[in-house]
């Protein structure tokens, strides 16, 4: 047992020392993606372009429901194949909108892949700015403060996220953001 103690005892004391020798830094991508102006272009455009989607979207339900109550009315003239047309017109319509709305934001769909396309290759740049100031300093670990990231406390002499903007060629806005 007391053999069983020390060997535990002398693990943790190996990882207390291994841990104390790791370099850490911190980064807030947040605010390096917002102090690109390339990405706030890029998120201006892609959302303009999500609330045409959504308008057209909406105007074509609209449509459909205009459609529906044109039916409404008309349905105690109609014949009952006349009536199953109508009605079936209008099932497909909604159909067919239902699919332009997946087609636009589904989980692969236009506004995803616009994202992909225009905001991947600027968070790429960003990481491999990171990766390159954290092997020139030695750092082991670079942490993200951004988001739900829970940090409870960050000495800000290991931001380096001004340093990023400097390296990828943007001058780091002048105000503090703590």
């Amino acid at each position: 047992m007391k053999r069983l103690f020390i060997i535990a005892a002398l693990a943790f004391a190996t990882s207390a020392l291994s841990a104390q020798a790791q370099r850490l830094a911190y980064v807030d991508s947040e605010f390096i993606l917002t102090s690109i102006p390339e990405y706030n272009e890029a998120i201006e455009e892609i959302n303009e372009m999500a609330i045409r989607w959504q308008r057209e979207i909406e105007e074509q339900f609209r449509e459909v429901e205009r459609l529906f109550q044109r039916f409404q009315a008309e349905a105690p003239l109609l014949s009952d194949d006349m009536r199953r047309r109508r009605e079936q017109e209008i099932v497909d319509r909604e159909r067919e909108i239902q699919n332009l709305q997946r087609r636009r934001f589904g989980a692969e769909g236009d506004l995803f892949r616009m994202r992909q396309e225009r905001i991947r290759p600027i968070q790429d740049r960003v990481f491999a700015s990171i990766e390159r100031i954290a092997r020139n300093r030695n750092f082991d670990f670079v942490l993200d403060r951004s988001d739900n990231a829970i940090i409870l406390f960050a000495n800000p002499a290991r931001d380096i996220s001004n340093d990023v903007l400097r390296d990828m060629g943007i001058t780091p806005p002048p105000a503090d953001r703590r």
